[in-house]
């Protein structure tokens, strides 16, 4: 008969076992019993606690996930994988020091571990120090080279960096990721070679403003003698139909695709042309409002204007996306608080008119708000088009607002969008654009402090 200590050992393994299991299928309730049954029996078990703190970083609790990291450490001080996840769960917290060191030490003690190292990378790239960070996604990279995160995340570093041209090379990894779903485009996807007199099907991805961004393409291809058809989401389709003109065919996403030679999605369309930072094709406005609607706009705005007031569009929120995890969080990160906007209210000369299409609580200075007649993009066009500037965080509005040429302050959260490049406060891709960076994570009130001293210069 197997004695205790046996059956202990069986029954601990077996419910480590269970609950990799249940993990891999996306049971996480399932997992969550299986280490909470083994730690009821062995308290100071540090692998279960260390994978509790993963279940919990999954889930976006990082406090929670913090709490059972140290238990883990607690119990086995050189616990790598409980390391790894602390660092996972003070990242989420935006304690970038701290994640970076924790990383530092479970790769110390685990120099193989994948996770950890493009982790570390990450953080890096978030602290902008873009040789560190990308030292060691090449690490990374030497670990795991067919690894398609590995590949992802290292197109970030690299596209941050302005590194362009080998970015958008790794940046065609994201469609091997777990999250990403295939595009379902059976044709051969273009890459650059002649396309006179072929037929080329462009499609979205992502949100509203990578296609605003990069619709700047199409009738660049269209000028390579291409037939393009551009599939794009509906709310964009009335916008980009009186903005491309006869050269580009839009149609919404699923309507019937149109017989085609070719497909490329939007953001591979930078790596075709062989995109660098000084070729980045930023002639603006490559958009444009409707004649009579932004004519509409400019007689009722016209009693606002008096005394030489400017009109200044904002934008302090974006998307919700409370149903997904990370973007939930990025969401959280780029949105400004509506109490923190109050300082806005001392510049002068200035009328706000609120562009805020989310549901958003509002901010606590005089707003003229105009949204719910906006049924989608070209309505909004025509009013923003009126606008002396547009001050928004880093949503569509930003694109549509640069695309028509319109000055634009963006309020970009500390770990800003790869295509804002590092160390730039200007936009090779908006030439009207001025880029206001967090100087730290979360602090708004000192960039806000900056947009109000420059409103005051006019």
């Amino acid at each position: 008969m197997q004695d205790e200590t046996g059956a202990d050992a069986m029954l601990r393994q077996d419910l480590l076992a269970r609950a990799a299991v249940a993990v891999s299928d996306g049971a996480v309730d399932e997992a969550e019993r299986c280490y909470q049954t083994l730690l009821a029996e062995q308290p100071e078990d540090a692998d279960a606690w260390a994978n509790l703190a993963a279940l919990r970083n999954m889930a976006g609790h990082h406090q929670e996930a913090e709490a059972c990291a140290r238990r883990a450490l607690a119990a086995g001080a050189e616990h790598w994988g409980a390391l790894a996840n602390l660092g996972t769960a003070l990242h989420g917290m935006a304690r970038l020091n701290e994640a970076a060191l924790a990383y530092v030490a479970s790769l110390q003690r685990n120099p193989g571990n994948v996770s950890a190292a493009t982790n570390l990378g990450v953080v890096l790239a978030e602290q902008w120090r873009m040789p560190q960070s990308l030292a060691m996604h090449e690490h990374a990279l030497s670990l795991a080279p067919g690894e398609a995160d590995v590949r992802f995340h290292r197109a970030l570093a690299l596209l941050a960096a302005g590194q362009l041209a080998e970015g958008f090379v790794e940046f065609e990894h994201r469609w091997g990721m777990s999250g990403m779903p295939p595009h379902g485009m059976a044709a051969p996807q273009w890459r650059g070679g002649p396309v006179d007199g072929l037929a080329v099907l462009l499609h979205d991805e992502g949100g509203f403003g990578d296609t605003l961004q990069f619709i700047r393409y199409a009738p660049l291809l269209a000028a390579r003698g291409a037939r393009v058809t551009a599939l794009v989401q509906p709310a964009l389709v009335r916008l980009l139909r009186q903005s491309m003109g006869d050269c580009v065919t839009i149609l919404p996403r699923g309507a019937t695709r149109p017989p085609h030679d070719l497909q490329c999605p939007m953001l591979s369309l930078p790596l075709a042309f062989g995109t660098i930072v000084e070729t980045i094709p930023g002639q603006t406005p490559y958009l444009s409002a409707q004649p009579a609607a932004r004519a509409g706009w400019e007689r009722r705005l016209t009693s606002l204007r008096e005394d030489g007031v400017r009109l200044v569009g904002l934008v302090w929120a974006g998307a919700p996306r409370p149903g997904l995890t990370a973007f939930a969080a990025m969401d959280r990160r780029r949105s400004i608080p509506s109490e923190a906007l109050a300082p806005l209210s001392n510049a002068m000369g200035v009328r706000f008119i609120s562009l805020q299409h989310h549901t958003a609580e509002p901010p606590p200075l005089p707003l003229i708000d105009h949204m719910e007649e906006m049924q989608d993009f070209a309505d909004t066009a025509a009013l923003v088009a009126n606008l002396d500037l547009v001050i928004s965080v880093d949503t569509a509005m930003a694109h549509l607002a640069g695309g028509l040429g319109v000055p634009t302050w963006l309020m970009s959260r500390h770990d800003a969008c790869w295509r804002w490049l590092a160390g730039r406060e200007d936009s090779p891709w908006y030439p009207h654009m001025r880029v206001y960076r967090q100087a730290a994570p979360g602090s708004w009130d000192e960039l806000l402090a900056r947009v109000v001293r420059d409103l005051g210069r006019g």
